[in-house]
């Protein structure tokens, strides 16, 4: 597949040197902490602070792999912006059930998921370093 069609790209001034195919952050930097926010991923590349780079936001793109992937795997950027499967989020075995937004204490306020979904795979990667086409996720 690999054909990336980018629905909505945006240009952004790098804040660091970005690898094509690498999960961006919102401030122009390439992500570098697991399962942290992207605003897309990378069609160019930047080698230093204040270069532009193209940003695909909406739509299809093709991004580098850190880890084996299926077709249809949640994926989430690691800490290198390659993206790798989404972990599942469960309730440990014993655990007790939340059963109100004060359960156990906590008032539950909102906020970000400890993972951010980037985007679902629509290839299949063998090992890091593949290149797959994505879907983006907004």
């Amino acid at each position: 597949m690999s054909q990336s069609r980018s629905i909505f790209t945006l240009s952004v001034l790098s804040a660091g040197a970005v690898s094509r195919g690498r999960a961006v952050t919102f401030g122009g930097g390439q992500v570098a902490a697991a399962g942290a926010k992207a605003l897309g991923i990378a069609r160019t590349a930047a080698t230093a602070a204040g270069q532009d780079v193209q940003v695909a936001v909406i739509g299809t793109a093709v991004a580098e792999a850190g880890a084996a992937i299926a077709v249809g795997d949640s994926l989430v950027a690691d800490a290198q912006g390659r993206l790798v499967p989404a972990l599942p989020l469960r309730v440990a075995a014993g655990a007790t059930g939340v059963t109100s937004t004060a359960a156990n204490g906590a008032i539950l306020t909102g906020g970000d998921p400890p993972q951010a979904v980037v985007a679902d795979a629509l290839e299949a990667a063998g090992a890091a370093g593949a290149f797959v086409e994505v879907l983006l996720r907004q």
